[in-house]
């Protein structure tokens, strides 16, 4: 006697062995200098600090939680010197009473709040298309201070590359 196997079960082994490929990218950085920190107290908030000092063209901002001073200050330092900035945070710093992105907003920087996501979680800062600053590291005080994090500071034109149109597609949401 023949026994038919269910529709389901056979589309449910299809795609088990035949899902939809991961969507990495492959980016060949080369030799690519690195810069690595972590947290607490090793002096990330310095080296964005330092880099953003550096800039001379543009800086992109990605970030989640943001309440750290010195990158704010920092951020509006390279605006006044003419440097492009311009910031997509999370929707919850929307609703702080006077976050980073009322200072930004109110220090003319462009600044755009990620709402089409439950969490805007990216953590990156675009310099220059040139530099990749990522990792872990909430660009806030507590992830100096207090936190387990991580930092990478990549100098990569071809690494920039993806996360320039990542960053494009998020800024997107708002045209």
């Amino acid at each position: 006697m023949r026994r038919l196997i269910p529709a389901c079960v056979v589309l449910f082994f299809v795609l088990l062995l035949c899902g939809p490929a991961a969507l990495a990218l492959d980016v060949d950085i080369g030799h690519a200098p690195v810069e690595v920190y972590f947290s607490p107290n090793n002096g990330a908030t310095d080296a964005i600090v330092r880099e953003i000092d550096r800039a001379r063209s543009e800086i992109l901002v990605q970030a989640y939680s943001f309440t750290s001073a010195p990158i704010a200050k920092a951020l509006l330092k390279a605006h006044r010197r003419g440097v492009k900035v311009q910031a997509i945070l999370d929707k919850s710093q929307k609703t702080q009473k006077y976050s980073s992105a009322s200072f930004l907003t109110n220090s003319g920087i462009p600044t755009y709040i990620d709402d089409k996501h439950a969490i805007a979680h990216n953590k990156i800062i675009l310099i220059d298309r040139a530099v990749v600053i990522t990792g872990s590291f909430n660009f806030t005080k507590a992830a100096e201070e207090k936190n387990a994090e991580n930092l990478l500071i990549i100098r990569s034109k071809e690494l920039s590359r993806p996360y320039l149109e990542n960053w494009q597609r998020h800024r997107d949401h708002f045209a």
